[in-house]
């Protein structure tokens, strides 16, 4: 929130009211160009704020439409978002914390984020699969020693759901995969997505590429 703070600019050291009366209508114009772009850049939103992190939805094809949580098992990221075609989007995610990695606290960027995607299916076509991938430069796959994975320690899918696809696969090598199978959401229908990503070595800045797919035929 944009703070407003009265401005000295040293009139009062001159009697005139010329001087005077020309200092408030400067200080009157600056408030209102001011108070102009606090009101656009709210209404032009592209970033979320929860816990340590941001979200955004800067880089196009998709609106993100909330966001909630702190990261931990207990309280997840929850990402609601509403994609309007078939083809696939990035997300945006930024460390707005200090960053120390595994730490408990809740304070700081740690690495360790559970996550919930809802998306909102307004492409007008049935989705019959839904892949994630992970990307720590944008546009390039992420690879297995970058520490930045789908939880790649762990074999298990505990940490792995959906209420709208049944199975899922994991790729970790030659980049970081999920794709979710055996399912359908039809077109205004809500998909969720629950997964955990690490970063055992945390960057400030990562993507989160999306990509709904469609029948081929």
């Amino acid at each position: 929130m944009r703070q407003h703070v009265p401005c000295r600019t040293g009139l009062e050291r001159f009697h005139p009211k010329r001087h005077i009366l020309a200092g408030a209508a400067l200080l009157i114009a600056t408030c209102l160009v001011s108070e102009g772009r606090s009101q656009e850049t709210e209404a032009d939103q592209k970033v979320w704020n929860a816990g340590a992190y941001s979200f955004s939805d800067e880089l196009g094809g998709f609106k993100i439409t909330g966001v909630s949580g702190t990261g931990t098992r207990e309280d997840p990221f929850v990402v609601r978002e509403e994609l309007e075609s078939a083809t696939p989007v990035t997300l945006t995610i930024r460390t707005i914390r200090p960053i120390r990695p595994f730490d408990s606290s809740g304070f700081y960027a740690n690495g360790i984020m559970f996550m919930r995607i809802e998306a909102l299916n307004n492409s007008g076509q049935a989705w019959v699969e839904f892949e994630f991938e992970l990307q720590e430069q944008q546009g390039q796959a992420s690879v297995f020693g970058d520490g930045l994975s789908f939880d790649q320690r762990r074999t298990d899918n505990v940490n792995i759901s959906s209420d709208s696809f049944v199975q899922y696969s994991r790729d970790f090598e030659p980049y970081d995969r999920l794709r979710y199978l055996d399912g359908k959401v039809d077109p205004l229908a809500v998909a969720s997505f629950s997964f955990l990503v690490t970063d055992y070595t945390p960057r400030w800045r990562f993507y989160l590429v999306q990509d709904p797919r469609i029948p081929s035929s």
